[in-house]
Protein backbone atom coordinates (compact mmCIF):
# COMPACT_ATOMS: atom_id res chain seq x y z
CA UNK A 1 0.00 0.00 0.00
CA UNK A 2 1.17 3.65 -0.71
CA UNK A 3 -0.56 7.21 -0.51
CA UNK A 4 0.44 10.60 -0.67
CA UNK A 5 0.19 13.78 1.30
CA UNK A 6 0.73 17.00 0.79
CA UNK A 7 0.22 20.71 2.04
CA UNK A 8 0.44 24.25 0.39
CA UNK A 9 1.27 27.56 2.17
CA UNK A 10 1.60 30.90 1.08
CA UNK A 11 4.73 32.75 1.85
CA UNK A 12 5.90 36.06 2.75
CA UNK A 13 9.17 35.97 0.54
CA UNK A 14 10.31 36.02 -3.05
CA UNK A 15 10.35 33.05 -4.78
CA UNK A 16 14.50 33.11 -5.09
CA UNK A 17 14.38 33.29 -1.51
CA UNK A 18 12.21 30.90 -0.82
CA UNK A 19 13.51 27.99 -2.66
CA UNK A 20 17.00 29.29 -1.74
CA UNK A 21 15.87 28.31 1.89
CA UNK A 22 14.24 24.68 1.20
CA UNK A 23 17.04 24.01 -1.53
CA UNK A 24 19.92 24.26 1.44
CA UNK A 25 17.54 21.00 3.13
CA UNK A 26 19.88 21.39 6.59
CA UNK A 27 17.17 23.91 7.54
CA UNK A 28 14.52 20.58 7.78
CA UNK A 29 14.59 20.66 11.95
CA UNK A 30 13.66 24.21 11.70
CA UNK A 31 10.22 23.56 10.73
CA UNK A 32 9.92 19.31 11.12
CA UNK A 33 9.99 18.39 14.39
CA UNK A 34 10.12 15.27 13.40
CA UNK A 35 14.02 15.66 12.19
CA UNK A 36 16.36 15.19 15.07
CA UNK A 37 19.76 15.95 13.18
CA UNK A 38 20.58 16.22 9.25
CA UNK A 39 23.70 16.76 7.18
CA UNK A 40 24.80 16.66 3.39
CA UNK A 41 26.69 14.90 1.12
CA UNK A 42 28.75 16.59 -0.73
CA UNK A 43 29.52 19.83 0.90
CA UNK A 44 28.30 22.72 -1.63
CA UNK A 45 25.32 23.63 -3.48
CA UNK A 46 22.41 21.17 -3.62
CA UNK A 47 22.12 19.68 -7.27
CA UNK A 48 21.36 16.37 -8.59
CA UNK A 49 23.05 13.21 -6.91
CA UNK A 50 23.01 15.20 -3.27
CA UNK A 51 21.99 12.76 -0.79
CA UNK A 52 21.16 14.37 2.65
CA UNK A 53 20.97 11.69 6.04
CA UNK A 54 19.25 12.54 8.63
CA UNK A 55 18.01 11.08 12.16
CA UNK A 56 14.08 11.09 12.81
CA UNK A 57 11.71 10.26 15.50
CA UNK A 58 8.56 8.86 14.73
CA UNK A 59 6.01 7.25 16.92
CA UNK A 60 8.77 7.64 19.22
CA UNK A 61 11.63 5.62 17.47
CA UNK A 62 14.75 6.65 16.12
CA UNK A 63 15.43 6.22 12.46
CA UNK A 64 17.84 6.51 9.81
CA UNK A 65 16.44 8.46 6.56
CA UNK A 66 18.70 9.07 3.13
CA UNK A 67 17.10 11.37 0.55
CA UNK A 68 18.92 11.71 -2.69
CA UNK A 69 17.94 15.00 -4.80
CA UNK A 70 16.31 12.88 -8.67
CA UNK A 71 15.19 16.64 -9.76
CA UNK A 72 16.76 20.13 -9.09
CA UNK A 73 15.05 23.11 -11.40
CA UNK A 74 15.90 26.39 -9.36
CA UNK A 75 13.23 28.25 -8.64
CA UNK A 76 10.35 26.26 -8.91
CA UNK A 77 11.01 22.69 -8.23
CA UNK A 78 12.74 20.07 -6.17
CA UNK A 79 12.21 16.42 -5.80
CA UNK A 80 13.47 13.61 -3.95
CA UNK A 81 13.61 9.83 -3.08
CA UNK A 82 14.39 7.83 -0.27
CA UNK A 83 17.17 5.33 -0.54
CA UNK A 84 17.34 4.27 3.07
CA UNK A 85 15.77 0.97 3.41
CA UNK A 86 13.13 1.62 6.19
CA UNK A 87 9.33 -0.51 6.88
CA UNK A 88 7.52 3.15 5.87
CA UNK A 89 9.25 5.33 2.76
CA UNK A 90 9.24 8.61 1.56
CA UNK A 91 9.60 7.04 -2.12
CA UNK A 92 8.68 10.62 -3.70
CA UNK A 93 8.94 13.52 -2.91
CA UNK A 94 9.39 17.71 -3.69
CA UNK A 95 8.37 20.89 -3.09
CA UNK A 96 6.71 23.22 -6.12
CA UNK A 97 7.25 26.82 -6.25
CA UNK A 98 5.38 29.27 -7.35
CA UNK A 99 5.73 33.46 -7.59
CA UNK A 100 2.58 34.58 -6.54
CA UNK A 101 3.15 38.35 -6.34
CA UNK A 102 6.72 40.26 -5.96
CA UNK A 103 7.78 39.06 -2.52
CA UNK A 104 5.32 36.41 -2.13
CA UNK A 105 5.26 32.36 -3.38
CA UNK A 106 3.01 29.73 -2.55
CA UNK A 107 5.01 26.38 -1.98
CA UNK A 108 3.94 22.78 -2.41
CA UNK A 109 4.97 19.82 -0.62
CA UNK A 110 4.51 16.38 -1.27
CA UNK A 111 5.59 12.94 -0.13
CA UNK A 112 4.72 9.36 -1.15
CA UNK A 113 5.03 6.72 1.31
CA UNK A 114 5.08 3.51 0.96
CA UNK A 115 5.04 0.45 2.99
CA UNK A 116 7.63 -2.14 2.83
CA UNK A 117 7.74 -5.44 5.11
CA UNK A 118 6.11 -4.83 8.34
CA UNK A 119 5.72 -1.23 7.09
CA UNK A 120 3.02 -2.52 4.54
CA UNK A 121 0.58 -2.42 8.04
CA UNK A 122 2.16 0.33 9.02
CA UNK A 123 1.76 2.75 6.29
CA UNK A 124 -1.75 3.73 6.36
CA UNK A 125 -1.51 4.76 10.10
CA UNK A 126 1.52 7.11 8.93
CA UNK A 127 -0.09 8.36 6.39
CA UNK A 128 -3.01 9.12 8.42
CA UNK A 129 -0.77 11.12 10.85
CA UNK A 130 0.89 12.72 8.02
CA UNK A 131 -2.54 14.14 6.43
CA UNK A 132 -3.73 15.01 9.63
CA UNK A 133 -0.73 17.30 10.19
CA UNK A 134 -0.33 18.64 6.94
CA UNK A 135 -1.88 22.14 7.46
CA UNK A 136 -0.07 22.69 10.26
CA UNK A 137 3.24 21.17 8.68
CA UNK A 138 3.36 24.28 6.12
CA UNK A 139 1.97 26.60 8.35
CA UNK A 140 5.98 26.11 10.06
CA UNK A 141 7.39 25.98 6.76
CA UNK A 142 5.71 29.13 6.60
CA UNK A 143 7.28 31.01 10.26
CA UNK A 144 10.57 29.32 9.41
CA UNK A 145 11.29 30.75 6.64
CA UNK A 146 9.31 33.82 7.38
CA UNK A 147 11.67 34.41 10.31
CA UNK A 148 15.01 33.58 8.48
Amino acid sequence: MSGQFEATTEIDRPVEEVFAYLAAGTNDPRFSPRVQAITKTPEGPTAVGTVFTSTVKDAGMKTGRRFRITEFEPPHRIRWAEVSKNSVMATEGGYDLESTGARTTRVRIFNVLEGRGIGKLLVGLALSAARKDADAFGKRIKAAVEAS
